[in-house]
């Protein structure tokens, strides 16, 4: 128990490292990846909550995670379609975009979420060992080995349902795929699912950005030159994720 203890506290602190490390990469705006980088990182960090609720002070650090996330997605979601604008001849459109990210790379170092997150994030090691000293982390790895098998087990039944909806076996796909992960010492599942589950969250995110455009494109003009293109490529999309999703199912589950 000790041991797995330890280790949960030398993650969330070098997911800590980790996400200091992005703000400043923000607050210096020279780093186009700084972004992409924090939302990882606490994205890792929400995986490695998520079967340690309950326990004291996860609430607070999951709806702190959840915040920076909120204040993030939009954000992101501008600049993979700025990149994707300047690689396909639309330079006004992505000019466009990446004038705005470069005010905003600043304002999510300088924002009131980041700060509690990191505000949280610094205290939460102290919590575990609290907890662990008041004996609240009994069963804590069957605990964890359960919910992570829970989250296993909804993903099989989507996968097997005709009517599956996309939108929720990405979030699904990308929730296991952490989780495994933040607990690697904990996987019971298939050697091949790691490797399946990469493949198909890519191919669903190719089909999620299409999505996500066409209904832009909507409302911003300087998208529709783009709007053929995109149809286009999201059929593709539709049957690449299609046939990985397939290959998933069959190597990792049973039928």
């Amino acid at each position: 128990m000790s041991g797995l203890v330890d280790r949960l506290v030398a993650h969330v602190m070098g997911l800590e490292v980790g996400v200091m490390a992005s703000q400043a990469r923000l607050e210096a705006r020279t780093d186009p990846e700084a972004l992409h980088d924090l939302r990882t990182t606490v994205r890792r960090l929400r995986s490695l909550l998520r079967p340690l609720r309950g326990l004291p002070g996860v609430a607070q650090l999951e709806a702190a995670a959840s915040r920076v996330g909120d204040l993030t997605t939009p954000l992101r979601d501008r600049e993979v379609l700025a990149a994707y604008l300047l690689l396909h001849d639309q330079p006004q459109a992505a000019q466009r975009r990446m004038a705005q990210m470069a005010e905003a790379y600043p304002a999510v170092a300088a924002s009131a979420e980041l700060a509690q997150l990191l505000q949280i994030l610094d205290a939460f090691p102290r919590f575990l060992r609290a907890s662990q000293r008041q004996g609240l982390l009994k069963g804590l790895r069957p605990n964890i080995e359960k919910r992570l098998a829970k989250q296993w087990k909804k993903l099989d039944t989507a996968l097997h349902d005709p009517a599956h909806d996309r939108h929720r076996l990405r979030l699904l796909i990308k929730r296991v795929r952490y989780g495994i992960e933040a607990y690697p010492e904990l996987d019971r599942l298939p050697k091949a699912a790691l490797p399946r589950l990469k493949a198909a969250q890519a191919a669903l995110g190719d089909w999620h950005d299409c999505w996500q455009w066409l209904a832009r494109a909507e409302h911003e003009a300087d998208l529709q030159p783009c709007i053929s293109t995109w149809q286009t490529t999201m059929a593709k999309a539709e049957s690449r994720a299609d046939r990985v999703l397939d290959k998933l199912s069959a190597d990792c589950f049973k039928s």
